[in-house]
């Protein structure tokens, strides 16, 4: 496999990821201070901010 090959396919995982972070965080329950902080965090920071709502972060708590 090139390897920008497989960096770009990294990339674009992160990307879905972080999109999938970003709609969890907008579905929860926190308040919205919370949840435009928690989704600026996950925006400048991609990976780490992913790690970091993943193990911290508010989960989609609509019924």
């Amino acid at each position: 496999m090139n390897v920008s090959v497989g960096n770009g396919f990294l990339g674009l995982v992160i990307l879905i990821l972080d999109i999938w972070a970003i709609i969890n965080i907008v579905q929860s329950n926190a308040s919205t201070g919370a949840k435009v902080l928690w989704v600026v965090l996950v925006l400048l920071l991609p990976v780490v901010g992913l790690i970091i709502w993943f193990f911290a972060g508010p989960r989609g708590g609509k019924v």
